[in-house]
């Protein structure tokens, strides 16, 4: 069985995480959408970052779990890229473009999905001996 709902939104959050996107948000949108149950929305910093985020998501999610997006709108040329899988669905954006747009107002009754970004790896401090 692969991975959907909120598993899903949260494996994707957590690979735009890894890719250094900023202002990651995950909404739960049951009941309020007929079009997904969960919207993840990022943000790029510039072309060659969103770029990296979309592929990272879409390999990460496609190797770890054996999903693939049913279907991609836009380009990062355009600074806004769609990755469409069914229940969730995962918006690269620039910074001017997510302000312009304002999903997270045209969805603000949605409930906020809380999660906690990956944290960083720090080696021991310990001293030998």
């Amino acid at each position: 069985m692969s991975i959907q709902g909120k598993k899903l939104a949260l494996a994707c959050a957590e690979a735009a995480d890894n890719t250094k996107a900023e202002n990651i948000m995950i909404s739960d949108l049951r009941g309020l959408s007929s079009l997904t149950d969960f919207m993840v929305i990022c943000t790029g910093n510039s072309m060659p970052q969103m770029r990296a985020i979309l592929r990272d998501i879409s390999k990460t999610i496609d190797e770890d779990h054996g999903v693939k997006p049913t279907h991609k709108e836009g380009k990062v040329d355009a600074r806004w890229v769609v990755l469409d899988y069914v229940d969730v669905m995962v918006h690269i954006m620039d910074e001017e473009m997510r302000e312009f747009y304002g999903l997270e107002q045209l969805w603000k009754d949605a409930k906020r999905v809380e999660w906690e970004p990956a944290k960083p790896t720090t080696k021991s401090s310990a001293k030998p001996g």
